[in-house]
Formats: structure tokens, C-alpha cells, sequence
């Protein structure tokens, strides 16, 4: 009876130093390198902005941030490496909103969204803009609407969420827009300046560098607010279709369980990183909007992105495939 007492003695005893134990760990953290986790080539969107924010990570934590690419399926073979990573926050990843419509589009995905990831923060947002060509035959978003409920306008994408935009704009402008799918964002902006698609839904990281060397100019925003990078573009709420927003968010996560306080750390450096005006003066400059919202937000964040693109492809009889 003796070794009984004696056992459960010992088992709470653990019990009431596991929180002290806890907070310990919690405390030093990093004390190695962090992944952080681009499921994306190198050189788009994502992949700059981690790079970007990474660095000063690594400068505030005083351990290496090492931005890790590991692209293919449009982010589902990166983010599964994550989903089965241990949850002590040294293996995050930096995704963006296709990580929600991957499941809506897709048959198989290796992971459940939902349940398997911890949800950090929404690092930023950027809206999604339409792109044609500097010389074609649109001169604004307006004239693209008018013409497009006349004509078959072709549309280009090259990925869920922008895949999504497309049919979203054609459901609520109501043109007669016809999708062009392609494997990247690159290629398509070369397809638009070669007359070989007249329009294209993208990000700004995408569009930028083409609108600066004058061969495409954004002509709308899928947002409620202008954006200072275009100055002659007007948002689709502007033209009279507010229902018309598409945000390509930047979201981090981590291994589901990962510790409340782990995560907490994690956002405080983050808002360290983005108040720095360097730091805070790119991400404008590349349209980026830093939003970093608790853990709780974020969570209800996507749960109403699965829910209108779910909407979406429901009603534009877009299956998975």
C-alpha cells in the first residue's frame, strides 16, 4: 500500500510542477533555429515576405529563422510536412489563402485544415487585383464590366483563390467571363502582355514589376479600399459590386498543439518585426496590409473564408478534382 501512496504522491507532484516546467521551456524559447516553412517556390509573394519578416525574427530571438521552400500541389506537399511536425514551435510555415480552398477543390489532401494546423496569426492581407494589358481595349475597370456583360472576356488564374475570384466576379458582375487556367502567376502576366488572354486575376507581388515597366496596369481591386501602389485603380465596391472581395492572406501555423504560450511568443516577435519602419515600409510598398490578429480571430477568419468560397464554387458548379 506503501509503493501506492508513494505513486500517486509522485503523480501529483508532477502534476502541480508541469505548469512551472512548462512556462520554463516556454520562456526559452527559440534556443535553436526556426523553420519557417514557404510551401511555395522562392522568389513569389510568400516567399519574400518570410524572408523579409524572418530576418528581423532572427535578429530579435538571437536564433536562425531559416525560410525553408518546399513547393508543389498549390502548398499541400509543405503544409503536410508541417502537419506532422512536433508541436514545440521550431517548424511553422507562412501560407496563404489556398490553403483554405485547397480542400474545396481538391479530392485529396493528406491533412485536414481544419484540425491538424494551429493557427497563429493572419500576418497581412493583399488584395487580389485585375490585370490587363497597358495597350488592350479595356481603359478602366468600369468600361471592363460594361464590355464584359456585351462580350466573352477571357480571365486567367492560376490558383484556387484566384481561380474562385474569377467565377466570383463573373456571379456578381455578371459578365461572361471565360477562365484561363495557368501553373503560375509569371506566365500568365506574359500571356496578357502578349494579347494571348486579355485579363488576369493575380496578386500585387505578381503585377507589380509589370505595371512599373508600363506593359500591364491594374484597372480593379477586390477590396473595399483603394490601394496606393495603383493609383488609377478603383476597387470592385467602387464600381458598384462590394460583394466582390478577394483577399490573398498571409497566414502562419504550426502543428496542431502547439502550446498557448509558444504561440504567444511567436506573435510577439512578429509585432516586433512589423513595427521596425523598414520593415513596415516594404510591406507597404508590396501592397501588404499587416493585420496580425489573435489566434481566436484568425480561427473565425477561416472558418468564413471556407464558408464564401465553399459558396462560390457551389454555385459556379465548380467540383473538386
Amino acid at each position: 500500500m506503501n509503493w501506492i501512496k508513494g505513486c500517486f504522491t509522485l503523480a501529483a507532484a508532477l502534476l502541480v510542477c508541469s505548469p512551472a516546467v512548462h512556462a520554463e521551456d516556454a520562456s526559452k524559447w527559440p534556443s535553436k533555429a526556426v523553420t519557417l516553412m514557404v510551401p511555395y517556390s522562392p522568389g513569389g509573394g510568400t516567399d519574400i515576405i518570410a524572408r523579409l519578416v524572418g530576418s528581423k525574427l532572427s535578429e530579435i530571438w538571437g536564433q536562425s529563422v531559416i525560410v525553408e521552400n518546399k513547393p508543389g500541389a498549390n502548398g499541400v506537399i509543405g503544409s503536410a510536412d508541417i502537419a506532422r511536425a512536433s508541436p514545440d514551435g521550431y517548424k511553422i510555415m507562412l501560407v496563404v489563402g489556398s490553403h483554405v480552398i485547397n480542400p474545396i477543390l481538391t479530392k485529396s489532401v493528406p491533412f485536414n485544415t481544419d484540425t491538424d494546423f494551429t493557427p497563429i496569426t493572419r500576418l497581412a492581407v493583399s488584395p487580389l487585383v485585375l490585370v490587363v494589358s497597358k495597350t488592350g481595349k479595356y481603359p478602366d475597370l468600369d468600361g471592363f464590366l460594361k464590355m464584359g456583360k456585351k462580350d466573352d472576356v477571357s480571365m486567367g488564374y492560376s490558383e484556387g483563390q484566384t481561380q474562385l475570384t474569377v467565377e466570383l466576379i463573373r456571379q456578381k458582375a455578371g459578365i461572361k467571363a471565360i477562365p484561363v487556367p495557368y501553373k503560375g502567376g509569371s506566365p500568365l502576366m506574359v500571356d496578357i502582355i502578349g494579347g494571348h488572354v486579355e485579363s488576369g486575376i493575380t496578386s500585387v507581388l505578381t503585377s507589380l514589376p509589370h505595371v512599373k515597366s508600363g506593359k500591364l496596369k491594374v484597372i480593379g481591386i477586390a477590396a473595399d479600399k483603394p490601394l496606393d501602389v495603383f493609383p488609377e485603380a478603383i476597387t470592385f465596391k467602387q464600381a458598384g459590386f462590394p460583394e466582390v472581395e478577394s483577399l490573398s492572406w498571409y497566414g502562419l501555423f504550426g502543428p496542431k498543439g502547439m502550446p498557448d504560450d509558444i504561440v504567444k511568443k511567436i506573435n510577439e516577435g512578429l509585432r516586433q518585426a512589423t513595427q521596425d519602419p523598414v520593415i513596415a515600409k516594404q510591406l507597404v510598398e508590396q501592397g501588404a496590409i499587416v493585420t496580425l490578429d489573435a489566434p481566436s480571430d484568425f480561427k473565425v477568419f477561416l472558418e468564413n473564408e471556407k464558408k464564401k468560397w465553399s459558396e462560390v464554387a457551389e454555385k459556379g458548379n465548380i467540383k473538386a478534382s
